[in-house]
This record gives structure tokens, sequence and C-alpha cells, in this order.
């Protein structure tokens, strides 16, 4: 099937939280967490080098918004339950990145806003993106990526239920341009993932 024709949620509901995909008019309330968070983010994520303008930022959201209805990439930001409207404070964002569609293989992330520590609201929304891959678009392999030393993540992963696979020595830099080791976590349909029962 042609994956334009597939029905990805553009909006995913847990118990605490709304994950909803990024649009027109979001950009200034993605800025406010990004520049929250900006000292955290800066040592892993390259697009966090330089602080983003509120023009970069929404050219970042309605980029994402395309990319979605095209599905080539799978983005939500994280919202507390009933507060999920353009404007609302963004927790964060999980996504789906370097999707195959014809395997069914996803590469995950995931940030959250600083201040938020230690409520779950990261494990809460990656879980649910977890879950759809899997329950909902038919996930045969769902990695997660990070630098070795981002314990924090690692964790996360782990909470997850992913599996370190193994470590990819010195394959990248870090945003600095330092050389970095990458470990590759994955949840495996038929291993971590339980076998499909559909016909």
């Amino acid at each position: 099937m042609d994956p334009l024709l597939l029905d990805v949620p553009a909006r995913v509901a847990t118990e605490r939280l709304v994950l909803r995909n990024p649009c027109a008019g979001d950009g200034e309330a993605a800025r406010a967490a990004v520049m929250a968070t900006f000292d955290t983010l800066r040592p892993w994520m390259p697009w966090a080098q330089h602080e983003p303008t509120p023009q970069t930022q929404e050219a970042y959201c309605r980029r994402q918004q395309a990319l979605f209805i095209l599905r080539q990439e799978l983005t939500w930001f994280v919202y507390e339950r009933g507060a999920d409207g353009v404007g609302a404070p963004v927790l964060g964002a999980v996504g789906l990145h370097h999707i195959d569609w014809s395997l069914r293989r996803f590469e995950m992330g995931w940030w959250r806003r600083a201040g938020l520590e230690h409520l779950g609201i990261a494990a809460e929304a990656a879980g649910a993106i977890v879950r759809l891959v899997f329950d909902g678009l038919g996930g045969r392999r769902l990695e997660a990526r990070m630098d070795e030393t981002n314990a924090a993540s690692r964790r996360l992963a782990g909470r997850l239920g992913f599996t370190l696979e193994g470590v990819l020595r010195l394959d990248s830099a870090t945003p600095g341009g330092e050389p970095r080791s990458t470990c590759v976590y994955a949840r495996v349909r038929g291993a971590e993932e339980a076998t499909s029962t559909e016909p």
C-alpha cells in the first residue's frame, strides 16, 4: 500500500498527555520549549547548536506537518492532556524517522522539556508511540540510537523494553566534532514484541 494512504493518527492520547503533529502556529510554543531545554539538548542534538528564531521554528513546524502528510517523518509534540491547542506549552517531542515502509522499520527519537524530570513524561509519550508502531502501523523493527554517554536516553530505552543490540564504536561525531560511539537499541517483532496474531 502507498504510505500516503495509511491512516496515521496526527493526535495520540495517553492517560496524562496528548501527542499532536506540529502545525502552523506552533512555532513560538515550540521555540519556548527548545530554549528552556537548550543547554540539555545541545550535547546530543545536531539541530540544537544554534538558538532557533521565531521564523526558523515556525518553518520547522510547517515542514514537520508536510513530512507527516507525506509519511516521510512522523513527529508529535507532547502536551498536557486538555491543553494541546496552538500556543499551549510544549512538554517535549517524539518522532519516527528513517522510515522504511516496505520493511515496516522505524527509528525513534525523543526529548523532554527541562524542569520536568522524574515525572515520566518522556516514558509515557514514547511508550504511546511504541504501541502505535507495533499495534497500528504493523511495525517489524523499531530502533532507538543514542550517544553511548547519554545515560538518560539509555535508561529510557531500557525502560521501554528495547534491547541493546550493539555499540557502533566511533561511528559518528558529537555536535562539537568529537568522535563518539552510538548505542543501537531495538524492539523487534517476534523478540521483544509479540508476534502478530493477524492472519
